[in-house]
């Protein structure tokens, strides 16, 4: 094999992996893309992952494809190991898309269990800052979309693990906690429902306010209910930056210096969105205060 001029082996690279089968799942998706993007950028041939892997190359082309069945844990292990990824995040991932699959509790200990499984990386110390920082702020954002606060802490756990396993990414980014922050939103607004004009549906969270939870009498409840249904809507067809920014302060409560730390915006542009979007909502609902 001819030498680089700096005395080094030529970095030989892998034919990337046919496409990902329209029949996978979106969260048999967000653990199998970094997967294939971590064998492109390793260089390994298919034929390399199999003498790493004991695995066939049949059986592992259909893997990172997401062809037919659901995969065990054993030879998704026995490629995430192969290729030296960080296996708690990707086993967590595999465990809900594994749900998402259909299958049961008793499959998925069994697959488990059935693995000597041993972690191959640590968490880098920045990425857990970032988690330790943001779960709350995340959290309560997802919840606004979500309803429900198990939903809204997947959602949050799943973005931190598909970032633990794209940090190079994340770091490379001209900012991670806005790669960090826009990944955030992508998975909470891929799991939202949505309106006809697509875009997310807010009207659920009209019956968790402060002004309408405090209002004894049912009718003006109700009519109270209405209005921040019509409301929370206009919300959601803000465009998206003023939407983030008018959720956080004014449906979670987050004060207005830590938002852009959160959103990972300058003082400055988070301050204008805020003001924009106050403004374009005042307009259609004078008589509502945001801090309702």
């Amino acid at each position: 094999m001819p030498e680089q001029p700096d005395g080094d082996p030529p970095h030989r690279r892998g034919r990337p992996p046919e496409p990902i089968c329209e029949s996978a799942g979106l969260a048999h998706r967000t653990w199998l893309e970094p997967v294939r993007s971590r064998l492109v950028a390793s260089g390994l041939t298919l034929d390399e992952l199999v003498s790493r892997s004991g695995y066939s190359k049949a059986r592992l082309s259909e893997l990172l494809r997401g062809k037919g069945y659901y995969p065990g844990w054993g030879i998704t292990y026995s490629v995430v190991r192969a290729l030296e990824i960080p296996i708690g995040p990707v086993l967590r991932l595999w465990k809900a898309a594994a749900v998402e699959a259909d299958k049961d509790t008793t499959w998925i200990k069994n697959r488990i269990r059935d693995v000597r499984t041993e972690e191959v990386a640590e968490q880098p110390i920045a990425h857990a800052g970032l988690t330790q920082a943001m779960w709350g702020p995340y959290t309560a954002y997802a919840q606004v979309f979500l309803q429900s606060e198990a939903r809204a802490r997947q959602a949050v756990t799943e973005t931190f693990d598909i970032l633990w396993l794209t940090w190079d990414q994340a770091t490379a980014s001209p900012d991670t906690p806005r790669h960090a922050w826009q990944l955030l939103r992508s998975t909470v607004l891929s799991r939202t429902p949505k309106r006809p004009g697509g875009y997310p549906d807010l009207r659920a969270a009209a019956f968790c306010t402060t002004a309408q939870a405090e209002t004894a009498d049912l009718v003006e409840r109700l009519a109270r209910i209405d209005i921040h249904a019509r409301f929370f809507d206009a919300i959601a067809r803000l465009p998206a930056d003023q939407m983030d920014v008018t959720v956080l302060r004014y449906l979670c409560g987050i004060a207005p210096d830590a938002m852009p730390g959160i959103v990972g915006l300058s003082p400055a542009i988070t301050h204008t969105l805020d003001h924009h979007a106050r403004g374009a909502l005042h307009e259609l609902f004078p008589d509502i205060d945001t801090q309702e």
